[in-house]
C-alpha cells in the first residue's frame, strides 16, 4: 500500500517512519504516463558499496535468529548478505524533510487526480474487469477503489520502482539514520528483511530479483514483503503470488488487504461537512485513523454534512488543509478509514476516491 512519498502530508512519509504495520513505499515524483502497458526493463539500482555486513554484530545476531527461527543455513545466509550492498540514498531518502510550505490539498490533488491517470484507469478497468468483478463480488470492494489505489501508487505498474530490495531493506535495518524512534524502525526493517528472505523461499525466487522502492515496496500496489506474506493473495490461479508481473495478483491483493483493514461491502466513504468556528469542533481533530464518533454528537460541537449521512454510522472529521486558503471538511466512515490503513494519510485517502471517481465517471461516459 506508499508510505514514502515526501510531499505527503502526515501521513504518508511518516506511515512508514511511524512502523504501524502497513508499509507501502511511493514513487510519486516519476513521470506518469497514458498508456497501460508492460513494464519496460529496468536496470536495478544496486548500492554504492559493499559493506561487508557479515562483519556487524547486529548482522551477525541477525543470521542466528533466522537460522534458530526459520531454520536457515547459516553459511548461505551469511552468503547472500555478503552479496547484499549499502544503498546510501535509502538512508538519505529517510532522513526528516526540511520544514516546507503548509499543507496543500489541492496542489497534492492535482498529481493525482489528473488526466494521465484516468485514461490509464480507464484503459487498466476495460483491460481487467473480469477480474475487478471478480473482486468486488469476493471481497466487497468496488472496482474503481482498486483501480484508484493502483492508479495512485504506480501509475498502474509504471512506477514499480528499481532498487534491489535486499540492499534497501538491509541498510535500513543496520544502518537506519539517526532520527527520533531509530531503534524502532530498524527493528521494523529488520522485519521487512526477515519477510523478504521468507518470501524468497517460499516462492523459490532469487531475493536479488526482488526491484522495489527504495524502502522496499514491491509491485503494482507497492507492498512491503510483511504485507506480501500477511495480505497479498494468488489472484490469478497460478499457484504463485506475483505482485511483479500479475495485476490480477495486484487487484485481489488490494482488496484483500482492505478488508483485512476494515473495509465494509456496500457502505460509503465520506460526507462533505461544514464545520461552525464559534463551536467546539476541533475536539474532533487529532483523534487518530479511526470513525468512532455519532453524527449527533458531531453536531452538537458544530460539524453540520452537507449531505445527511445514516444516524448509525460513526465517522470521524477528516480536515484536508489548503494552505492560505480554507480547509475542506469531510465526515469519515469507516471505510475511509480503512485506506488510511495502506497510507496513513487524509490526503492519500480522498485522493483515491476522488480518483475513483473519475475514473468511473471517464468509463461511463
Amino acid at each position: 500500500m506508499k508510505l514514502f512519498s515526501k510531499h505527503a502530508s502526515l501521513v504518508t512519509l511518516s506511515s512508514v517512519l511511524a512502523l504501524t504495520g502497513c508499509a507501502f513505499a511511493h514513487e510519486h515524483d516519476k513521470k506518469p504516463t497514458t498508456q497501460v502497458k508492460a513494464k519496460k526493463v529496468v536496470k536495478p539500482v544496486q548500492g554504492d558499496e559493499f559493506a561487508n555486513f557479515n562483519q556487524w554484530s547486529d548482522v551477525a545476531a541477525f543470521i542466528d535468529q533466522m537460522v534458530e527461527k526459520n531454520g536457515f543455513d547459516k553459511k548461505e545466509l551469511q552468503a547472500t548478505l555478503n552479496k547484499t550492498h549499502y544503498v546510501d540514498s535509502a538512508i538519505q531518502l529517510m532522513k526528516p524533510a526540511p520544514p516546507g510550505k503548509p499543507k496543500n490539498w489541492a496542489a497534492y490533488r492535482s498529481r493525482f487526480v489528473e488526466p494521465v491517470r484516468i485514461d490509464a484507469g480507464v484503459a487498466f478497468w476495460n483491460t481487467y474487469a473480469d477480474a475487478l468483478a471478480r473482486a468486488e463480488a469476493q471481497y466487497g470492494v468496488p472496482a474503481e477503489i482498486i483501480v484508484a489505489i493502483i492508479g495512485v501508487e504506480t501509475v498502474y505498474g509504471r512506477n514499480t520502482g528499481n532498487f534491489r530490495v535486499m540492499d534497501a531493506v538491509t541498510t535500513l535495518a543496520f544502518a537506519y539514520p539517526d532520527t527520533p524512534n531509530r531503534t524502532a524502525r530498524m527493528n521494523y526493517f529488520r522485519g521487512e528483511l526477515e519477510n523478504t528472505l521468507l518470501f524468497a523461499r517460499d516462492e523459490r525466487i532469487d531475493p536479488f530479483s526482488l526491484l522495489g522502492s527504495y524502502a522496499g515496496a514491491i509491485g503494482w500496489p507497492q507492498f512491503m514483503p510483511g504485507s506480501i506474506r500477511k495480505f497479498a493473495v494468488d489472484f490469478d490461479g497460478n499457484g504463485h503470488i506475483d505482485l511483479r508481473n500479475s495485476p490480477v495478483d495486484a487487484i485481489g491483493s488490494v482488496a484483500s488487504f482492505l478488508v483485512q483493514h476494515g473495509w465494509r461491502k456496500g457502505e460509503p466513504t465520506v460526507f462533505p461537512a461544514k464545520v461552525d468556528m464559534t463551536e467546539n469542533w476541533q475536539r474532533f481533530i487529532g483523534q487518530g485513523l479511526e470513525a468512532k464518533f455519532s453524527v449527533a454528537e458531531m453536531k452538537a460541537a458544530g460539524v453540520t454534512p452537507v449531505i445527511e449521512p445514516p444516524e448509525n454510522m460513526l465517522f470521524g472529521l477528516v480536515d484536508l488543509q489548503n494552505g492560505a486558503d480554507a480547509s475542506e471538511y469531510w465526515l469519515g466512515a469507516p471505510n475511509f478509514f480503512a485506506i488510511t490503513q495502506y497510507n496513513r494519510s487524509f490526503f492519500y485517502a480522498m485522493s483515491v476516491i476522488d480518483l475513483s471517481r473519475a475514473v468511473r465517471a471517464a468509463r461511463n461516459y
